[in-house]
């Protein structure tokens, strides 16, 4: 049976790629863009099962609006893919604060909004599931990328609880977490704060730092494997994606798990008694 999708942040990167994985395998898609040039390809491809809507998800009220367009559209909304972000890139004394709150703004409240929109529709229907786009980021950080982090971790504790409360409406939640993909996260889509000198040597040291090209992933690889969650009977509430999330994050909470068992001790004694 074939699904019907909302996919916000649909015009390039992984939303696009995302959409396409769908429609060639015959689902019809809503998809989301600020920039509608950038969907007219799929939208000439495709015809009558694509849907193309101009959305800033920061914009609460259009949000609402193009969730009931796809909904009144095609009937029902079965995979919904809170895909839409960017990078900000600064220290965190370099960060401005409307820098700062604009990155929130996007990838925490912006993702909030479409949730917020589509539960009702799920819930009268008694199913769906929503991907949360999150990052290798939202459980590990890196310098310089601090604001970044901050949204990314917002999400992934929004959406657990979120998994927990709609659980018993049939509606599951599936946070993905992708390492670095060639996509177009780094470059163009970009925001960088206002350098200090201090922090130059920090940026260096990260620039100097190249990949394995065997380490950056395909992003319509990702298109394919997204298939394998949504279709998914019990799909995971986590999953990274990418080689490079896969050696780095056992590590990080092995050393997390030894930090707090080190320091048990104190966690008992600050408990009294």
């Amino acid at each position: 049976m074939s699904k019907i999708w909302f996919i916000t942040g649909a015009n390039r990167g992984f939303g696009k790629e995302f959409a396409r994985a769908a429609l060639l395998r015959g689902d019809k898609v809503a998809a989301t863009g600020r920039n509608p040039a950038g969907l007219d390809d799929l939208a000439s491809e495709f015809g009558a099962n694509f849907l193309p809507l101009t959305l800033d998800v920061t914009d609460r009220q259009a949000v609402f609006a193009a969730v009931a367009a796809a909904a009144k559209a095609f009937g029902r909304l079965d995979v919904v893919v809170n895909n839409a972000g960017y990078g900000l890139f600064g220290a965190v004394e370099e960060v401005s604060i409307d820098e700062v709150r604009y990155q929130m703004e996007v990838n925490f409240f912006g993702l909030l909004n479409v949730t917020q929109a589509v539960l009702p529709v799920m819930r009268q229907q008694g199913s769906g599931h929503i991907i949360q786009v999150s990052s290798v980021g939202g459980v590990a950080a890196f310098p310089n990328l601090g604001a970044y982090h901050a949204s990314k971790w917002a999400v992934e504790g929004l959406s657990e609880s979120l998994a927990q409360e709609i659980a018993g409406f049939g509606i599951k939640v599936t946070i993905v977490e992708p390492g670095p993909f060639g996509t177009d996260w780094a470059g163009s889509s970009a925001v960088h704060a206002t350098p200090q000198p201090q922090y130059e040597p920090l940026r260096q040291a990260m620039a100097s730092r190249q990949l394995p090209p065997e380490l950056i992933g395909s992003p319509a690889a990702a298109g394919s494997a997204l298939l394998q969650i949504v279709d998914a009977a019990a799909p995971p509430l986590r999953v990274l994606f990418g080689t490079m999330p896969t050696h780095i994050v056992p590590q990080l909470y092995a050393s997390r798990l030894k930090t707090w068992s080190d320091w048990d001790h104190v966690a008992k004694a600050a408990n009294g008694g």
